[in-house]
């Protein structure tokens, strides 16, 4: 029995043609990035195989050249999910895999273009599973609120993030993921639901037990219910502050442009 078959539910829920779920991967620097990246899909054809469209992925793609290690992370409206690890074995311009992407609504009905190729991944590990409750989340995210003064006082040395970013950072209705590079070098990505902004150069949540080190670069992301999206890098400050470096957009009209 594979990887994804020995999970239960698992399957199914990347079976989700939108099914939120978030693709980490590394540059050869050693930086996290982060994005949404719904297309990605089991392949029925080869165990613990996933594919995704490269539909504007333009820095996902770049830091799959340089590196084939990601990080995965799969969560339904519910709030639960699963965390992943694979590695890129690489792309196809046709072929069944490209063709089901072609095919999909997602691509189908997009008034931009369709896909330049399909991705493939090999799954490496499914690692823990999780699952909130939407007091659990509520709760956590009025303490990270409580601590907002604090931090933004820790974080005043970073770039100031535009107002549309904060502002969809700030919602508690939204899915927000954070990342890093684990100890064995493969993106580590963990829902961080209750990350908001601190000020206007920190970001800040009530952090769970697993976080990286003090002084550890991270990459976080927003995806909202309007499929807005917003990604941010800087420095893990530790408890549950983030000092801002950079922030990008996510999504069309300028997907991956720096806005800060």
């Amino acid at each position: 029995m594979s990887l994804l078959e020995q999970t239960s539910g698992l399957l199914d829920v990347l079976r989700g043609a939108m099914t939120p779920k978030f693709l980490a991967t590394r540059s050869a620097a050693g930086m996290p990035n982060v994005v949404p990246v719904v297309s990605l899909l089991p392949a029925d054809d080869q165990p613990d195989t996933l594919f995704f469209g490269n539909f504007l992925l333009r820095k996902s793609i770049r830091n799959l050249r340089e590196d084939p290690r990601v990080g995965i992370l799969v969560m339904t409206q519910e709030l639960r999910g699963w965390v992943l690890t694979g590695d890129l074995r690489g792309f196809e311009r046709s072929g069944s895999y490209y063709d089901q992407q072609m095919a999909s609504p997602l691509l189908r009905y997009n008034a931009y273009t369709g896909i330049r190729d399909a991705g493939i991944i090999s799954v490496r590990a499914v690692g823990e599973s999780f699952g909130f409750s939407k007091l659990a989340v509520a709760r956590d995210f009025l303490l990270a609120r409580l601590a907002a003064g604090r931090v933004a006082r820790a974080t005043a040395g970073g770039v100031a993030v535009p107002l549309p970013a904060r502002r969809e950072f700030g919602r508690m209705a939204a899915l927000k993921v954070l990342a890093w590079l684990g100890d064995d070098g493969y993106p580590t990505v963990v829902p961080l639901l209750s990350l908001q902004p601190a000020g206007e150069r920190g970001l800040v949540c009530r952090a769970g037990r697993r976080v990286p080190a003090p002084g550890t670069q991270v990459a976080v992301n927003v995806l909202t219910t309007d499929a807005i999206s917003y990604q941010a890098k800087g420095r893990w400050l530790g408890g549950g502050a983030i000092e801002v470096q950079e922030v990008y957009a996510g999504g069309p009209p300028l997907p991956g442009a720096r806005l800060a």
